[in-house]
């Protein structure tokens, strides 16, 4: 007797939703079964809303956050800003909790991860370049480092405030603990 198994479009909406970071085999089954018992319209509704995220949403070619295709994000669109402040963070989703704190009025920066020499992320994986370029267009500015606390975050930060050091600039570094 041959044993039941779900088909292969459930099968592989379970593999895709394995891949989101976060969600193991268990949770994948979860939410496509969840998903298909809600009705068809729902799961045209999700399919339709990450298509148009894909398709319309791409980094701020200023300092990385998410933004419209095409477009600065709000944050570096805003004139009202300290451009005399650049708080430089790891990734885009670092941005918002500072963001909600309504204590920041500067820009930002993300570097797109932290340096790992054990996971392959060098410096030029980063984006340092840029940073240094937007420091150099802003002659006296503060750079807040806000990168995380681990080894690699103050890998990180030590070598974007040596980095740094050679630029008019100063570099701080926010509270921990």
């Amino acid at each position: 007797m041959k044993a039941q198994e779900y088909p292969p479009a459930v099968l592989a909406l379970i593999s895709a939703l394995k891949r989101m970071p976060g969600v193991g085999s268990r949770g994948a089954e979860r939410l496509a079964l969840w998903f298909l018992q809600q009705g068809r319209q729902d799961a045209r509704n999700l399919a339709a809303a990450l298509v148009d995220a894909a398709d319309s949403v791409s980094t701020c070619p200023e300092c990385g956050f998410f933004a419209p295709h095409g477009e600065t994000c709000a944050a570096c669109g805003d004139a009202a800003r300290d451009a005399a402040l650049l708080c430089v963070v790891e990734q885009p989703t670092d941005v918002l909790p500072i963001e909600r704190s309504g204590a920041f009025r500067g820009l930002y920066h993300c570097l797109g991860g932290k340096i790992s020499p054990l996971d392959g992320v060098m410096p030029e994986d980063l984006s340092i370049e840029k940073l240094m370029e937007r420091v150099r267009n802003r002659p006296g500015c503060e750079v807040i480092l806000a990168v995380g606390s681990d080894v690699e975050g103050e890998a990180t930060a030590l070598y974007l405030a040596n980095q740094l050091a050679a630029l008019d600039c100063r570099v701080s570094r926010i509270a921990q603990g």
